[in-house]
């Protein structure tokens, strides 16, 4: 079995489900997988991307769940902490950009503003291209910006940044977007356990508010800072 692929028992153990839950699953085409010599594998890289569809479609219920099988599956003792991603450089209230390329570009120089992305453009042209193939944005006017799969090669470490643009830009979504976190990750399961917070965190209200009404970097990050806290 190639290295990057799963089989029924190991993916059970990986999404914390029974084997005949899997097989269940892989049956019915409800995840990504293929036979090979009568037995299911599945893809590593395929079984990232269908939960990350998931998290997009999920309520907070689900999210909590998700988060406690990516930090089980990874045997990660602490939560992912946002504020603790996110650098105060790598914010920008407001977002001094109109366009939905601009955007991204500033949302990737933002990031190498912190010295842990070593190429924006690289970073910026994978995020277009991921926008490209299915927008991020959200019916609440925030966008989660990332790249299709994790880019190690340019990053010394995870990393968030976080811009609110003046007025509202076409994403792809169904409202006009203003809010943009660009999610920087190093691998798979620090994206997914990334996006899987940052996806609660931006149901919140108050926060988005305190977000679009801050006076600068300094009280953006206050804002999720104090998001962070009120999660169960």
């Amino acid at each position: 079995m190639p290295k990057e692929d799963f089989d029924i028992d190991s993916l059970a153990v990986y999404l914390h489900l029974t084997p005949q839950q899997v097989m269940r699953l892989a049956d019915r085409g409800k995840v990504p997988g293929r036979k090979v010599g009568g037995q299911w594998r599945f893809s590593q890289a395929e079984i990232h991307h269908w939960l990350e569809d998931r998290i997009g479609l999920s309520d907070e219920g689900e999210l909590v769940e998700m988060e406690t099988v990516l930090e089980r599956s990874h045997a990660v003792e602490d939560s992912v902490s946002i504020s603790g991603l996110l650098h105060r450089e790598a914010i920008a209230v407001p977002l001094l950009a109109r366009t939905r390329n601009s955007v991204i570009t500033a949302m990737a120089n933002l990031a190498a503003d912190t010295g842990l992305l070593w190429d924006p453009e690289k970073m910026a042209e994978a995020v277009a291209e991921r926008e490209s193939l299915h927008p991020t944005a959200l019916d609440n006017g925030v966008a989660l910006l990332h790249p299709r799969r994790p880019m190690e090669t340019i990053l010394a470490e995870p990393l968030l940044a976080l811009g609110c643009t003046q007025s509202g830009i076409p994403f792809g979504g169904a409202a006009m977007t203003d809010v943009f976190f660009l999610i920087c990750s190093t691998d798979d399961r620090v994206h997914l356990r990334v996006l899987a917070r940052l996806s609660r965190l931006v149901a919140d209200s108050a926060m988005l508010d305190a977000i679009r009404s801050a006076g600068g970097p300094v009280e953006a990050w206050e804002a999720v800072c104090e998001a962070e806290q009120r999660l169960p």
